[in-house]
């Protein structure tokens, strides 16, 4: 139910959002995960009687996705979609501070899995759709909304799909999704909001281990797998791939007004990686991943009984690329990195999703300054490379423009943002609930009205 403290506006997207977190979409990567269904029943529910274009899809059992469409008057004129998704990554609720599948509303703030990423803006989308369908109001552009399952993986069951067997339903000139439009307050006071506009690539890589089969009691001189998969695991720890430094990060670097002394470093390729050690963690992860290709050990298997010594180990890689990179390049990389034991690992590089960008001179982008003015007055606009990855890229094989966008309040930081995304104790204060309502029904007037 809606909390009585919270005004019509606000109170409306948090009890869908808490809706939205206690269907538990959570996927882990694994075909039968996910049951955005769940999600997907309630948006539909939500959006119907409006005069709404509903339809929705369906993957495989379970994994279904919505779009809702306004149709414009002028055929000339773009389509703009918001796309949002309605699935969550795993959570440990030992480390919570509160029930991550509880929806609850604390000082100002509601908490949950998927709070920030990214349920505060798929709900604000389906509010700002409805409301605009409901007014009647006529929009000289084709807007719709896409909710789809599967962004935490690979968007196999969700915008993958969507792009690649219902290309009709969710064509589009330009794409506004995930991240983006938190305010980072110079030391003059001014503010810049940054858009993501580049993605950085992916690949779900394997690196197999190989050894020596034998009896666990007998350990001497053995060539244990899984002993040399620590040494792998190691050597990858250690290993510093090459600093590239983008324009991007350049002009994201300039936003924070830092003092030359810490700017100059920054964005220098000699000293990048040893100055993010002197910013805050949050924010020097991200400084190291927007100019590194990065090479994560995320699950390692191998042995088969207590006392067999393993001939081989399994070491998945989560492996985010800079653009220009490749299975070629990646590979080469990994044997820098290990050395004189390399001919003893495989690499499978698994599917390669290359990094994408989209152009910052548009007529969306001219829209979005103007919408960031509306909310912070005087305020500019920061094209950003995003170290991780959303369902920009499929659109974005579309011939699609997107851009990663939101209005937050000056609370949610660059690293409070960074650090709750995917970790612990998520949750969006009511605050930025507020600001993004108002953002979708000022941005879509501005630009398809």
């Amino acid at each position: 139910m809606m909390d009585a403290a919270l005004d019509s506006d606000v109170g409306e997207v948090a009890e869908l959002i808490q809706a939205m977190i206690r269907n538990r979409c959570v996927n882990d990567g694994t075909p039968d995960s996910g049951e955005e269904t769940r999600n997907v029943d309630l948006l539909t529910g939500y959006l119907e009687g409006v005069g709404l274009d509903i339809e929705r899809y369906t993957a495989i059992h379970g994994r279904e996705s919505l779009v809702a469409t306004i149709e414009g008057t002028d055929p000339n004129a773009p389509t703009l979609t918001l796309l949002g998704h309605t699935d969550v990554v795993p959570v440990n609720e030992d480390r919570w501070s509160r029930d991550p599948f509880g929806g609850e509303i604390v000082d100002g703030e509601l908490w949950g899995r998927g709070a920030i990423d990214m349920f505060n803006l798929t709900a604000s989308m389906a509010v700002a759709i409805k409301r605009i369908a409901a007014s009647g109001d006529p929009l000289r552009g084709t807007l719709r909304y896409v909710a789809v399952a599967d962004e935490e993986a690979s968007g196999l069951y969700g915008a993958k799909y969507l792009v690649e067997r219902e290309t009709d339903a969710v064509r589009t000139d330009y794409v506004i999704t995930e991240s983006g439009g938190f305010p980072i307050e110079a030391a003059d006071g001014s503010i810049s909001m940054p858009v993501l506009v580049a993605e950085k690539g992916t690949m779900a890589s394997r690196l197999r281990v190989t050894g020596t089969p034998g009896h666990g009691s007998m350990p001497y001189g053995t060539d244990n797998a899984l002993v040399k998969a620590a040494e792998v695991l190691g050597r990858l720890d250690a290993y510093q791939p090459p600093t590239r430094v983008s324009d991007h990060w350049r002009s994201f670097v300039e936003g924070f007004g830092y003092p030359p002394e810490l700017t100059g470093p920054l964005t220098d390729e000699e000293t990048l990686a040893a100055t993010c050690a002197a910013l805050p963690a949050a924010i020097g992860k991200v400084a190291y991943s927007c100019n590194h290709t990065t090479l994560t050990p995320t699950v390692m298997s191998g042995g088969t009984k207590r006392n067999v010594i393993p001939d081989s180990v399994d070491i998945e890689l989560d492996i985010r690329t800079l653009p220009g990179d490749d299975p070629a390049s990646v590979r080469g990389m990994i044997n820098e990195a290990l050395g004189d034991l390399a001919d003893q690992v495989e690499f499978d590089p698994g599917v390669a999703i290359p990094a994408s960008e989209s152009p910052a001179d548009t007529p969306l982008w001219d829209s979005l300054g103007r919408v960031a003015n509306h909310f912070y007055g005087g305020s500019s606009l920061l094209p950003m490379l995003m170290p991780g990855g959303t369902d920009s890229r499929h659109f974005r094989a579309l011939g699609a423009t997107c851009y990663g966008f939101g209005i937050y309040s000056r609370e949610m930081e660059l690293e409070k943002m960074a650090t709750m995304a995917h970790g612990d104790d998520e949750r969006i204060d009511l605050e930025s609930l507020r600001l993004i309502i108002d953002m979708w029904d000022v941005l879509v007037r501005d630009f398809l009205g």
